[in-house]
């Protein structure tokens, strides 16, 4: 009974340490996607988009907005954002990259922290995928991956993202069209 009772002790502090362990590496996932191994692709590309814009710049910029009702809506949006950036390459034909140039990226977002919210595949138009990061309830980044025969994007965006504001900065910043529909609220909710 007594060998019984220290195995079952054994088990429960094993079990313990297991998910203790899996709670303090989700927590320490970091949402930030590391882009940089597509760099090489800039000389193959005919347009190239490199936007980087941390917390300390979305911070001061918002800082030198105003009282118009864009610009504290703006504001409002990013204040919980940690930083939003965009790499994008076009291409002039075909064939130019390949898939194995985007594995890095889908490497990093099969991460079990990462949750794949949106999948667009389409032989004619490329693919779109749309991930989230999040804590709880609390997102804490965001990241799409676009790609077709001529272009691939990626988008990430760290920090407290709320979905319902993102949607309005949508071709701002750098930020595509990314087709978030939010729906309204009703009254009594």
């Amino acid at each position: 009974m007594k060998s019984l009772f220290h195995k079952s002790l054994k088990t429960i502090a094993l079990a313990s340490l297991v998910v203790i362990g899996a709670a303090a590496t989700a927590l320490a996932q970091n949402p930030r996607i590391q882009t940089s191994q597509l760099d090489a692709l800039s000389t193959k590309a005919t347009q190239t988009v490199d936007i980087n814009i941390d917390e300390r710049l979305i911070q001061l910029t918002a800082k030198f907005l105003g009282k118009d009702p864009d610009e504290v809506k703006i504001r409002d949006i990013v204040k919980g954002l940690k930083g939003i950036y965009v790499k994008s390459f076009e291409f002039e034909k075909e064939g130019e990259y390949s898939d194995a140039d985007l594995e890095s990226i889908q490497s990093q977002l099969r991460n079990t922290a990462w949750n794949k919210i949106v999948n667009i595949k389409s032989k004619k138009d490329g693919s779109v995928g749309v991930y989230l990061m999040s804590n709880a309830s609390q997102i804490s980044g965001l990241a799409v991956l676009a790609s077709d025969a001529k272009e691939i994007t990626v988008v990430n965006i760290i920090g407290n993202v709320d979905l319902d504001k993102l949607s309005q900065l949508e071709g701002q910043f750098g930020i595509p069209d990314l087709g978030i529909e939010v729906k309204p609220k009703r009254k009594n909710e």
